[in-house]
């Protein structure tokens, strides 16, 4: 079990498609571990994806308070109601802004033991599973800002969305 670096907001990794888990390996597993710990490593956290670490699999861990859960091949069978409130993400430190999210999803996905498994979550919990399933589609939160405003969350000042893209991409 490792601390991984997180990729920032920038690099291409983030921006692609991660491939699914056809089978549960000793390095599925390992991946899922150092994900654990990059995650409790980092301050502010709620959620982490593979392609965060520079892995295009379909792999995901999440605290929301509950403790830690992992994810496999997550997908979203069933989303309803709209929740607008804010998110920041571990690839775009210092940063946040506000997204509409479902209120409500339902998730399939394969736990380390390779056993399907069914989960509901309502508000924060719901707006982890769908930020953290988006990163695997290559879908950052930046995407979903509403207003194109983004809060500079040490001094409370709203930046504009797109000086920000301008300024990464440099």
């Amino acid at each position: 079990m490792a601390e991984k670096t997180i990729v920032p907001f920038g690099e291409s990794v983030l921006r692609k498609k991660a491939k699914p888990v056809e089978e549960i390996t000793p390095r599925i597993i390992k991946l899922l571990n150092d994900l654990g710990d990059t995650l409790y490593a980092a301050e502010g956290r709620a959620g982490l994806a593979a392609p965060q670490i520079g892995i295009l699999r379909r792999v995901v861990v999440m605290d929301c308070g509950d403790g830690l859960i992992e994810l496999i091949n997550p997908e979203i069978l069933e989303s309803h109601g709209e929740q607008i409130g804010p998110e920041a993400c571990l690839s775009f430190p210092g940063y946040s802004g506000y997204v509409k999210r479902a209120k409500y999803v339902k998730i399939k996905f394969l736990n380390r033991a390779g056993k399907s498994v069914v989960m509901e979550g309502e508000d924060h919990q719901a707006r982890c599973m769908q930020h953290e399933i988006d990163h695997l589609d290559g879908v950052l939160f930046v995407d979903r800002i509403q207003g194109g405003q983004l809060f500079n969350e040490r001094t409370g000042k709203k930046v504009n969305l797109a000086e920000i893209i301008r300024l990464t991409n440099q």
